[in-house]
């Protein structure tokens, strides 16, 4: 009897030895993606345990440097300062694409105005554009959401939508995207900008003119793969080069062809 549960308890230290357990912490824009796909993973692959957490990809990063996290999701690339912090920490780090996604600017749907140019948006959000009738709207006060400062989608706004202009003191910064969304579709007078996966009825996607109102754009998947709709960014998985081995067949599914396949599903941009 005796053996029989040696032998038992040996079986399952084997088990336990080969079980794989994976953090992917991140950023709000990849997290739905990441579940989907680890959920996947984890049918094909018994004994592996991906854990998919968001917060944004600044919390995603810092969890890199701290090493609370095996794989940080980023909806932007790594700053230099971050750079300078990972690597003074003796951390080398590997950058893996996995997708793409289109930036979509929302208003709420009792709004009528369904079109804004770059240089529109970029007013909305720095402020000198205060009331709707200035973009031909109703005489109506703008109530401008965005994402928290820690946000990768907060870093690329600014970047590339606002020509590295800084948000107004008066824009209301958001905890997660999936707030966004509440407070536009609630909000009569309000902007935000979310992901295309995470567009719903609640709120009314505006099309976006980057050639100074000549042509206007809607965000969707086709448009975005056909590089007619302006705000199309990557998507990142950061990971330490230490952990190559332990990550490497999770990232290979991520890319692979069945993995692409889920990207487009949820509502993202396959890299094919």
């Amino acid at each position: 009897m005796k053996k029989i549960i040696v032998i038992a308890a040996a079986i399952c230290l084997n088990m336990a030895t080969f079980a794989q357990k994976i953090v992917v912490k991140g950023s709000d824009t990849v997290l739905p993606l990441s579940q989907k796909i680890a959920e996947n993973y984890m049918k094909k692959n018994s004994g592996q345990n991906i854990t998919v957490i968001g917060g944004g990809s600044g919390v995603g990063i810092a969890a890199l440097m701290d090493g609370t996290t095996d794989i940080a999701m980023s909806s932007r690339s790594l700053k230099m300062d971050e750079r300078m912090k990972l690597q003074d920490a003796g951390k080398a780090i590997k950058e893996v694409t996995i997708a793409k996604d289109a930036l979509s600017v929302i208003v709420n749907p009792n709004n009528k105005v369904s079109k804004l140019t770059r240089e529109q948006i970029e007013g909305i959000y720095t402020g000198k554009i205060k009331n709707w009738k200035e973009v031909g709207g109703d005489d109506m006060q703008i109530v401008v959401y965005a994402r928290e400062t820690s946000s990768g989608t907060y870093e690329f706004m600014k970047t590339n939508v606002m020509n590295n202009k800084n948000y107004a003191s008066s824009v209301l910064n958001m905890p997660a995207t999936g707030a966004i969304i509440q407070s536009v579709g609630q909000t009569k007078g309000a902007i935000g900008y979310v992901g295309l996966a995470y567009l719903t009825k609640e709120v009314k996607d505006v099309a976006v003119s980057y050639d100074k109102g000549k042509t206007f754009v809607i965000a969707s998947l086709e448009n975005a793969k056909n590089k007619t709709y302006p705000i199309v960014r990557p998507l990142f998985y950061f990971y330490p080069s230490s952990k190559e081995k332990a990550v490497k067949p999770f990232l290979d599914f991520v890319l692979s062809p069945q993995g692409q396949k889920i990207v487009d599903e949820v509502g993202y941009i396959s890299l094919k």
